[in-house]
């Protein structure tokens, strides 16, 4: 049995899924350069999405509508009920192979690896469940 060379992460980031975005968005842009040093590298209050970075950690904490993630996600709505609150976020470099990788440890496939150009150009996301039922997506995008 051949060794495989190992699936680079470029970041490994928590996305929260929030319903009342601008005011998690004030929320975070105010208190996160105060608490972590943290500062807005991209998007604002009507963005449906938005990333915070640290000097050593890009990205840090990145926010998005909960009703931006719905279609990716292949459900109607997700719940905090449901555990959908946040998921993880890994950059790679090849998102076919890291979910091979994940299905193989247990993982469950929500949506499978596919592009996305609605998010830029260049960029692939999967979406799976670890076997706890947490939401990660898999992506791969030049930023």
């Amino acid at each position: 049995m051949g060794t495989r060379p190992p699936i680079l992460v470029d970041t490994l980031h928590t996305r929260l899924l929030v319903t009342k975005y601008v005011e998690c968005f004030r929320f975070y842009n105010a208190v996160l350069p105060e608490l972590t040093g943290a500062k807005l590298a991209k998007g604002d209050e009507q963005w449906p999405y938005a990333r915070f970075d640290v000097e050593f950690q890009k990205p840090y904490l990145a926010l998005m509508n909960r009703q931006v993630m719905t279609p990716e996600a292949g459900t109607v709505e997700l719940s905090r009920a449901a555990g959908d609150a946040s998921l993880l976020c890994f950059r790679v470099a090849d998102v076919d192979a890291a979910q091979e990788v994940c299905l193989a440890a247990g993982a469950t496939v929500v949506q499978p690896a596919a592009d996305v150009p609605e998010w830029g150009e260049d960029t692939r996301i999967a979406l799976l469940r670890d076997p706890d039922g947490n939401l990660i997506e898999l992506q791969s995008s030049p930023d």
